[in-house]
């Protein structure tokens, strides 16, 4: 797996911005695989910086979480 770049980060900020204005503009499905998809970078970019034995809590649980946004976005109807 390639390392996540400063600019990388930055996309992901950048989306997941986006993704919060475009949900509170109306289109819940695509601000909501923006955040989804940004907060995977993030937890993925956390993921590599830790050393040693991985903790369940910091390592796991945000890709969790962005997995389970990102399969509730999906299965959302699409009139929201």
């Amino acid at each position: 797996m390639r390392a996540i770049a400063p600019l990388h980060l930055r996309i992901a900020g950048a989306a997941i911005l986006v993704g919060v204005l475009v949900g509170a503009i109306g289109a819940v499905r695509s601000g909501s695989l923006l955040i989804a998809a940004g907060t995977a970078i993030y937890a993925l970019a956390g993921w590599s910086q830790v050393r040693g034995r991985r903790r369940i809590i910091e390592c796991y649980f945000p890709l969790a979480i962005a997995g389970v946004l990102f399969a509730l976005a999906l299965a959302l109807p699409k009139g929201l």
